[in-house]
């Protein structure tokens, strides 16, 4: 089977976060059928092995691609949109997955390197607490030494035949945020007897996006007050996002949040409850690999545009937590449009430059 069939395949029946059963299946399947060893792991995802033909397979590579899909209803007319109503493709993991399938066949064909090499591909990034974090949590690499993880993912930002490398702090760690305000609502006009909630709610959500910084990023983007012109309910719902690139602030913006939900409280005379839902952490890329990256990529033609850190978050972070990591981005064209809307559309073009600029990685590093 071919990358760009493969991929189709992937496109045509996408499936949300930790539901990727059919999708598991297919890629068992199609590994199996080219005398790749599998197994399932993290519930709904495959890891596959594949040992060198000169030995020395305690060191190990590991490339991960991720299969979930997104909650969107495709409008892109192409024979292979999306059949399973209200869900697509629209993040680019069925590339992602292409593109391992692919390095996995050639490398499997060939074996010429030393050690092992795995391929993840993992389900559940597009939702807490992340399949990656499920992936380590069953220790699959426990008896081999890792010299490194490597994952890619496509951004129509850049062209194709180009790479977007950042060496050190890449990408943001993301916790979720969940504020409930309470108290006794009541008549609007009669203001005397209630708590308001809502205005409380206000000032705590102005406070919240108030903490934003440029080493952190707070947003709130729901907010449910079930009143009415004049009626003040007696609880208020918001919830947002949070974005650092450090523990330490991470930790200091935590604290703050807790703190404005006790000066609300007492100015209002309503109860604030803060819940935060610790997400991603922050994903390192290895800065040996980053520039090791960038000379592999320029000895296959491939254009370098050196990054700057994102306040995007990928649960990738787990890995580069774990093990000398490298996560680059690889350019789909601009033509491909947003990513998590309704139209994007890579271009297949750049499989093949994701397949060379992984297959290559994974070689230098394991023919070291």
């Amino acid at each position: 089977m071919e990358s760009r069939e493969f991929r189709r395949e992937l496109h045509r029946h996408p499936e949300l976060s930790f539901e990727e059963h059919r999708t598991q299946q297919f890629i068992l399947s199609a590994l199996r059928a080219e005398g790749i060893e599998v197994r399932e792991i993290a519930r709904t995802g495959v890891l596959a092995k594949i040992e060198g033909r000169r030995g020395g397979h305690k060191r190990a590579v590991v490339l991960r691609a991720d299969i979930d899909a997104l909650p969107i209803n495709e409008l892109n007319d192409v024979e292979y949109r999306s059949e399973n109503e209200g869900v697509m493709h629209a993040c680019g993991h069925d590339m992602h997955a292409a593109m391992l399938f692919g390095v996995l066949r050639e490398l499997n064909g060939e074996r010429d390197f030393e050690g092992t090499l795995f391929g993840i591909f993992q389900p559940g990034e597009e939702l807490n607490p992340g399949g990656a974090s499920l992936v380590l949590g069953e220790e699959p690499f426990a008896d081999y030494t890792v010299a490194a993880v490597i994952g890619q993912h496509v951004d129509a930002r850049l062209e194709v035949g180009q790479v977007g490398i950042c060496p050190g702090v890449f990408m943001a760690s993301n916790d979720e945020l969940r504020i409930y305000v309470s108290g006794r609502g009541g008549h609007a006009a009669r203001r005397s007897e209630i708590n308001d909630t809502v205005t409380a709610m206000a000032d705590m959500v102005v406070r919240t996006v108030g903490l934003n910084s440029p080493d952190g990023v707070v947003s709130v983007g729901r907010l449910i007050a079930e009143g009415a012109t004049n009626v003040i309910p007696d609880r208020v719902y918001a919830e947002g996002t949070m974005r650092t690139f450090d523990s330490e602030e991470r930790e200091r913006i935590h604290s703050l949040l807790r703190s404005n939900a006790r000066d609300v409280s007492q100015s209002y005379g309503v109860e604030v409850e803060v819940d935060i839902s610790r997400g991603y952490p922050t994903v390192v890329n290895d800065i040996m690999l980053s520039y090791e990256a960038m000379i592999v990529a320029t000895d296959e033609g491939i254009e370098v545009c050196e990054m700057t850190r994102q306040t995007t978050a990928e649960d990738f972070g787990y890995y580069t937590e774990r093990y000398p990591s490298l996560f680059f981005r690889l350019g789909v064209g601009r033509e491909a449009g947003g990513s998590h809307t309704a139209t994007f559309l890579p271009n297949e073009a750049a499989l093949e430059v994701g397949e060379r600029m992984m297959r290559r990685i994974a070689l230098h590093i394991l023919n070291k």
